[in-house]
């Protein structure tokens, strides 16, 4: 762990330059709003450790995939996620010399990630080799209000000289991805353009034709004085620049302000772009800065007021859950349908593609309690619109007749992973789409979904397990052999639990489906049976696998084994593995990892978190006291499902010593693997280890349940949930429990077993 950031409630902190961990920082100062974003980085040049990142929402670039090894299936492509346009950069000269951190003394070093209020603040004390000292403040943000935007005060205060100030605002489009391969370049030029105090850069990228204009505009003070200098254009390939040069006297602060846009083809017509793009400009530089930061902190608190968790007594817990649900709101604003949430989101490189299974497994749930309904809505909608790019990824691989199965990452629908034991071998992803759809419409009442897109995607998907299952003779039961389960630290393995698990699940739950639908929705639903082709000999079919699934089992322990042979394995806890040897997956061969019984994260208990009412407690502890010790939690999304079945079996401790690594795992940057970005879509398992473990939310027969405890190290902790029509405000402290109905409808909910209606706009103490 690297524990050199500062502990606050509502920043992150580093007051003292660290550039051995500059990258990290990078990561975790990361700036969005739903459409663009950026890494922390250095607004004027720094030549020490850095990853220079700015993204736009929906770009990308299909690397080709095709090696010496491509076998018929392979995906034609990895999707990257594209570094587009820097538009922060600055370059500062004082006299001849370029104002560099890397090459200064640093007599004071100061920046902070306010999360309240949504912007990044740097101030920091320098001498330049030869002895001039100056201060540098700067304020970034990425508007919420304007959200192709973004903005930067940057100032220059001359300590101990007079000199003229070389300014060069620029924009370069000539970047390339940290992982190119051969520093392959993404992006042509479509047209540059400078004229004074503003420029652009108009970017097309290879093969995907995604345009982008990035533009910007200059404003100067000097002592809080506006400015109208000369300016020098100058434009090369994929590059734009403003220059200015101001004579300042010994005590002087010159102020640049810096106004950005981002505008895709995506979200406007190409032939528009350029137009659009400088109306853009003037429109958030007539605001003016002060104002769109008023108006950043105006839009920050509005989600705040939703989604905020406090904590009380802890204020390492609190900056945890503070910054994991900031960065969660910075990714995606559920406002395009297009969108996802990529597993780096704004914050860097690594992974490529924009969806994983992680959204319908950990972010819905986030979204459903803290936004309005069409978030966590738009997020199905996503899937059930690339449904026929399902039905192909699935043709490729031989399956028919309508059989689904959604990739394991995509940009579009199609599948764009390269690895192939995760590509073809990790299709439990269907089934937490499946089940993303019943968290959704269970939790919202909205059961109309299930005939207008449910459906389809559900029938798709069963089509697929059915058609994925075989019947073993020997063992005379349905089996599922070569998959990869949750555990990716075992490939190819046979009857993996909970793959096999989710598969009847998936039957089960479309068949449900089928007669909810049949019986509310009959002309709507008999439209749909029509446009799946749905036949009544696949209920029979369904029927069958569901009663005759194999699930491999050990009897003596009473536990389900994690796939046919795990027991071979030498079982051996992960405190028994030394210390210097963790992460196993930066010490450890690949073919050491598929032969030990070190699990990566949560699989057979993945499945018991999500059908926990499927199994006794009884069931789930002797699961849990099994595979829980042999689990490294070397995947970002593991510690979240063992604090919350921690929770459920009053093993209360370990539940807090697992949100921890949830809350600070970027943070304190538990893997080692912070400055590759953020675990973005792992953030919402952060937020689940409160609501769900700590609190115990569940729903149960269409009701809201509480099974809260206090952790030992918190004074109070509360929480809001939207539920339907319903606002909660949820308090628990020493006392007991307060839950606040903000809502003008009366609800009745049970805590620990126990009925309550509150009435509306009223609190109860319980």
């Amino acid at each position: 762990m690297k524990q050199y950031l500062k502990l606050d409630e509502w920043k992150i902190i580093e007051d003292q330059f660290h550039p051995e961990f500059n990258e990290i920082t990078e990561s975790i100062f990361s700036l969005g709003n739903g459409r663009m974003g950026q890494r922390g980085s250095f607004e004027e040049t720094y030549t020490g450790k850095t990853l220079q990142g700015n993204y736009v929402a929906g770009v990308y670039y299909p690397d080709k995939t095709r090696v010496g090894w491509w076998k018929n299936g392979y995906p034609e492509y990895f999707a990257k996620v594209l570094n587009a346009a820097n538009w922060n950069g600055l370059e500062i000269k004082i006299g001849d010399e370029i104002v560099d951190l890397n090459q200064s003394t640093i007599h004071a070093f100061y920046r902070e990630l306010n999360m309240k209020d949504g912007y990044i603040l740097r101030t920091c004390s320098i001498s330049l080799n030869s002895g001039k000292s100056l201060e540098i403040k700067s304020i970034r943000l990425n508007s919420m209000a304007d959200d192709e935007s973004g903005v930067i005060s940057y100032s220059i205060k001359a300590l101990n000289f007079s000199d003229t100030i070389q300014v060069k605002a620029y924009i370069d489009g000539d970047i390339k991805n940290k992982d190119s391969n051969y520093d392959e370049k993404f992006w042509d030029e479509v047209q540059v353009g400078a004229s004074e105090n503003t420029s652009h850069v108009w970017s097309k990228t290879k093969k995907t034709g995604f345009e982008v204009v990035t533009g910007q505009q200059i404003q100067l003070q000097v002592n809080g004085q506006a400015q109208q200098l000369a300016c020098q254009t100058k434009t090369s390939e994929k590059y734009s620049e403003l220059n200015y040069q101001i004579a300042a006297n010994e005590g002087d602060t010159l102020t640049i302000f810096k106004y950005a846009v981002n505008l895709s083809s995506e979200n406007h017509p190409t032939k528009e772009l350029l137009t659009r793009a400088q109306n853009y400009l003037a429109k958030i530089s007539q605001k003016g800065f002060d104002q769109m930061l008023i108006e950043q902190a105006a839009a920050w608190a509005a989600k705040w007021a939703i989604n905020d968790i406090v904590i009380k007594g802890d204020v390492s817990a609190q900056q945890g859950i503070r910054f994991n649900i900031f960065q969660l709101n910075q990714t995606y604003t559920g406002a395009d349908d297009r969108l996802n949430i990529g597993p780096k989101g704004f914050t860097g490189e690594k992974y490529g593609g924009s969806t994983y299974w992680d959204t319908e497994a950990y972010c819905i749930p986030f979204y459903l309690s803290t936004a309005s309904q069409e978030v966590s809505k738009n997020l199905l909608i996503y899937r059930w619109k690339q449904l026929d790019r399902a039905i192909e990824n699935a043709g490729k691989l031989g399956f028919n007749q309508g059989a689904a199965l959604y990739p394991m990452v995509t940009m579009n629908g199609e599948e764009c992973h390269n690895e192939w034991e995760i590509t073809f071998e990790e299709i439990h992803r269907n089934g937490a789409i499946a089940y993303a759809i019943k968290d959704y419409v269970d939790y919202t009442n909205d059961r109309k979904h299930l005939v207008d897109y449910g459906w389809e995607v559900l029938i798709g998907i069963s089509r697929f397990w059915a058609q994925r299952v075989n019947w073993s003779e020997n063992l005379q039961k349905y089996v599922m052999l070569g998959v990869t389960g949750p555990n990716e630290y075992e490939n190819n393995v046979n009857n993996n639990f909970y793959t096999n698990y989710f598969a009847v699940w998936c039957l089960k739950y479309t068949l449900e489906v089928l007669n909810e639908i049949q019986a509310n929705y009959p002309s709507e639903a008999k439209a749909k049976l029509d446009i799946t082709n749905f036949a009544a000999s696949e209920i029979e079919q369904f029927n069958h696998i569901i009663q005759n699934m194999y699930f491999p089992r050990d009897e003596k322990r009473g536990i389900y084994l994690q796939q046919d042979g795990f027991l071979d394995k030498v079982i051996a806890p992960v405190d028994s593995i030394p210390a210097g040897q963790r992460p196993i997956n930066q010490n450890w061969s690949w073919d050491r990892i598929l032969r030990s019984c070190y699990i990566k994260q949560a699989d057979v208990l993945q499945g018991m978190y999500f059908f926990e009412n499927d199994f006794t407690k009884e069931e789930i502890e002797r699961n849990y006291n099994f595979y829980e010790p042999l689990t490294v939690h070397e995947s970002s999304l593991s510690p979240c499902v063992h604090n919350i079945l921690a929770a459920k079996l009053g093993k209360e401790d370990k539940s807090y010593e697992f949100y921890t690594r949830a809350a600070r795992l970027d943070l304190d940057d538990y893997n080692n693997d912070t400055e590759d970005g953020c675990h973005i879509t792992s953030m919402a398992g952060t937020w689940m280890s409160i609501v769900k473990g700590f609190g115990g939310m569940t729903i149960q027969d269409h009701q809201l349940n509480f099974e809260p405890f206090l952790p030992k190290q918190w004074d109070e902790y509360a929480f809001k949930i939207n539920f339907r029509v319903n606002q909660l405000a949820i308090k628990i402290h020493k006392q007991g429990i307060e839950i606040d109905n903000l809502s003008d409808t009366a609800i009745t909910l049970k805590v620990k077993g126990n009925p309550y209606t509150i009435a509306a706009n009223s609190k109860q103490a319980i």
